[in-house]
């Protein structure tokens, strides 16, 4: 399917900075009305011959750079229960990344040039989103030590205490993404998103950008889910137990029960920069713009920096043999 513009028959895709359906033709919004099928084969909007990955749900013609998005990929079991819609345009990525990346020296000169930033797109990264009930149960031995100071002794007093914990948490939504292209632990670190601003499923905000649906089952990814949830869990186990000088567990344990698993597309800005024969990704959260990535290094301009620093150190002796000479 696609969105075309009412007033002038412009396509029309989702604006972050407007939150609304946007025409760059006309500056129309929310005028959208949706057209046909989109074929996996063959573009809608000029007939160009196009080759959609296995797991695209959203693309952009080669030929002539019209939003795609596949319905057969968008609906039925494909479909996502939920989306966070795309809060931040890509101006305002580039500005989070210029402000992460603006104190290192070294980089490139031609890192976030206009060139460049044609390599960066907006992404709907898959997720899964799973519920888990943790109960935490912990039993030993604890003691808290007093000290306190009477004439000229000093005392100190050891309690023992036996201590015993059960915990229930519930977890809502712990994020696993199901993308096999997308790094599972830089996904971990581009987190938290903020799920006050998950929406109903719609169509209309794939326009614009690149979509995926999940590749592969939600038991797949259900493991690293779990992970989270259980890591939680024990930290919150271990901090109901502060206050004790020592500890000494007799028996302890998390376990998890399985709840409700939601398929869900979080927003994510990919930036791809090319340098030294290497491709450096940099991701930045669609919602919040927290950035993700390490920047290369510029031998010139290391090289330029000794230079400039040794014959500054050169000119600072030169004029103190100078003074010495005269004094």
């Amino acid at each position: 399917m696609t969105f075309k513009c009412k007033n002038c028959g412009g396509y029309m895709v989702f604006s972050p900075e407007r939150q609304q359906m946007y025409c760059s033709f006309c500056d129309g919004v929310d005028c959208e009305q949706q057209t046909g099928d989109a074929s996996l084969t063959t573009c809608a909007s000029c007939g160009g011959e196009l080759t959609i990955g296995q797991f695209v749900s959203a693309s952009r013609c080669p030929y002539c750079g019209n939003y795609l998005i596949f319905d057969e990929r968008v609906r039925d079991s494909f479909k996502p229960d939920e989306i966070i819609p795309f809060k931040l345009g890509k101006k305002q990525a580039v500005e989070a990344m210029e402000k992460e990346f603006k104190k290192r020296k070294f980089t490139p000169i031609s890192f976030l040039s206009e060139k460049t930033l044609g390599d960066m797109v907006g992404r709907y990264v898959p997720f899964f989103l799973y519920d888990f009930r943790a109960r935490g149960e912990y039993r030993g031995t604890g003691t808290k030590v007093r000290k306190w100071t009477e004439g000229n002794y000093d005392c100190k007093e050891t309690s023992y205490y036996d201590i015993e914990r059960v915990m229930d948490v519930d977890y809502d939504n712990v994020p696993a993404d199901a993308s096999e292209e997308m790094p599972d632990w830089k996904m971990d670190l581009v987190e938290p998103y903020q799920y006050e601003a998950l929406e109903s499923f719609d169509p209309r905000y794939l326009s614009g950008f690149f979509g995926e649906v999940y590749n592969n089952t939600a038991e797949a990814y259900a493991d690293r889910a779990r992970q989270k949830a259980e890591a939680s869990a024990n930290a919150l186990l271990k901090d109901s137990l502060a206050g004790y000088v020592s500890l000494n567990p007799l028996s302890g344990s998390v376990s998890l029960a399985d709840g409700q698993i939601d398929f869900a597309l979080f927003p994510v800005w990919v930036y791809t920069y090319k340098w030294g024969g290497r491709d450096y990704l940099f991701y930045v959260n669609g919602q919040n713009g927290k950035v993700i990535g390490e920047t290369p290094i510029s031998k010139r301009k290391v090289l330029l920096y000794a230079l400039t620093m040794g014959g500054i150190i050169y000119a600072i002796m030169l004029l103190i043999i100078f003074i010495m000479e005269v004094l």
